[in-house]
């Protein structure tokens, strides 16, 4: 039998496809361009090119080997072994993988041209404004590239080299596809890094969706037309979380091993998160602003780790940070000299790094949301390009 939170993702859904008018189908074609906001999740490469130095050491670990072994045989900035959702997407699009925007503009990639997208996303950031965490004492928020910092670069920086008209400018973004996210994790992992309570969490949660929300409205009143909003991952099923927070207390488990409390939160993120977007729906019924649905698209994985070729347990990581589980100290420590991949093939691995999953993992959710049911309507059924 399904469970509560599933049921409740199918009425949502179903809420959603109804709500005010038919808007533009999002499956009768693929998009002339990509452009994506977020955080690690996503950033394929931005770390490489923090010309003003403001990301900390560990927030650039993916620069280093044995990150981008497995696709592209060595270091992009990616934050796994290989290719993020973000790539998988533009494959199925049929568009160039992106590139980093700080790349473009401090002039080390020289071969973009206006009509490829352009992935703003970076390692670390955050919904908010880093002096939102400051204000409450939080101090590993150490980078402020913040969605709203990602939205200036695009509306303020990189627009004007896309169009030169707001007609002109409807017509482009009306054809791209806007990935806004994942983004709003990191508001949530940098306190809990910091093991602050998780009632201290909640009330961060509207000001995170605010944010979010205030993102889609400035991009739907540019031109965007379909939008690709992500909620948060099963953080209980995370192997960092489950070394951090491991306990003798089996009532603190479910039955697949992950911690129900981390699993209850996200939950509760994403459920307000999908109302705001239904909300915002109805208020903008020709626009597409599609949920994607990655609590569930990685629940099955960890559900059913064999049945998709990986190893049963959640506490095994390909390139684990160093220490875990008994000498946690901070974040992910792969990448730094010495410490390389333990496994022989990262493909049988959901984690890669104790925090970000394997291009084996990213590529099951990918598939999950092109090809159902973790999107609704579908976001790319008519691309030929498989995955």
């Amino acid at each position: 039998m399904a469970s509560s939170s599933w049921v409740w993702f199918l009425v949502v859904l179903a809420v959603h496809v109804v709500a005010g008018a038919t808007p533009l189908s999002s499956s009768n074609r693929c998009y002339r361009a990509i452009y994506s906001f977020g955080d690690s999740l996503a950033d394929t490469g931005n770390s490489n090119y923090d010309t003003n130095h403001t990301l900390s050491s560990s927030q650039t670990l993916a620069l280093h080997v044995p990150y981008g072994e497995t696709f592209f045989h060595h270091p992009t900035g990616r934050w796994s072994d290989g290719r993020l959702i973000v790539d998988f997407i533009a494959e199925k699009m049929g568009v160039p993988l992106l590139k980093p925007y700080l790349g473009i503009k401090s002039g080390n990639i020289k071969d973009w041209k206006p009509t490829e997208g352009v992935n703003f996303a970076v390692a670390g950031a955050t919904a908010l404004d880093s002096s939102f965490y400051l204000e409450k004492g939080i101090s590993n928020v150490v980078t402020n590239y913040s969605l709203r910092v990602q939205l200036h670069w695009f509306t303020e920086e990189l627009l004007p080299s896309i169009c030169h008209s707001p007609s002109e400018c409807k017509e482009v973004l009306g054809s791209s596809l806007f990935l806004v996210g994942e983004i709003g994790g990191n508001d949530f992992n940098h306190p809990l890094f910091l093991r602050k309570n998780i009632e201290e969490l909640r009330t961060y949660v509207p000001n995170v969706i605010n944010e979010i929300s205030l993102a889609i409205r400035k991009l739907i009143d540019l031109g965007a037309q379909t939008l690709l909003v992500p909620g948060n991952f099963p953080l209980g099923c995370n192997y960092i979380y489950l070394s951090m927070f491991k306990t003798e207390d089996s009532e603190a488990y479910d039955q697949i091993g992950c911690l129900k409390w981390l699993n209850k939160f996200a939950e509760y993120y994403n459920k307000q998160l999908y109302g705001e977007i239904n909300r915002l729906q109805v208020l903008h019924p020709n626009v597409n602003i599609i949920y994607a649905d990655y609590y569930h698209a990685a629940l099955q994985i960890y559900q059913s780790p064999t049945h998709f070729g990986f190893k049963e347990s959640l506490l095994s990581a390909c390139c684990p940070p160093a220490g875990l589980p008994n000498k946690f100290k901070g974040p992910v420590d792969c990448g730094k000299p010495g410490v390389t991949a333990v496994c022989d093939d990262p493909s049988q691995f959901i984690s890669w790094d104790g925090v970000h999953l394997t291009e084996a993992a990213y590529k099951l959710i990918a598939k999950g949301l092109l090809n159902g049911p973790y999107t609704n309507p579908s976001i790319g059924s008519s691309c030929d390009s498989e995955i």
